[in-house]
């Protein structure tokens, strides 16, 4: 492919990029929003994280079955409950990271 098409691609995908993440953003920032979708909105990233990050701790990805004894899933929620009580980012990467690592010694 020459230059010019390669360079076509990459605008275009540019535009399919920013265009709808573009036009949200200045439609909406001339309106009064309604308090309860902004409040909606709040959980959204919760929400994509949730389903971005549970089936890979519930799931055999050999056999794609669900199981709690995963030791993932058994990491996850001390490391959870360490991260809800210190509100720390920091101390919870660690605490997660310990916690993998003993799970792999010990199960």
């Amino acid at each position: 492919m020459s230059f010019t098409v390669y360079l076509i691609c990459i605008v275009g995908m540019g535009l399919v990029t920013y265009i709808p993440r573009w036009l949200p953003l200045i439609w909406l920032s001339r309106r009064e929003i309604n308090p309860l979708f902004v409040r909606w909105l709040k959980f959204v990233p919760a929400g994509i994280l949730s389903a971005l990050v549970l089936p890979s701790l519930l799931m055999n990805p050999a056999t794609r079955e669900l199981s709690l004894s995963r030791p993932e899933f058994l990491v996850a929620m001390p490391t959870l409950a360490f991260g809800w009580w210190s509100r720390s980012l920091g101390g919870t990467v660690i605490v997660g990271m310990l916690l993998f690592f003993l799970a792999g010694k010990l199960l």
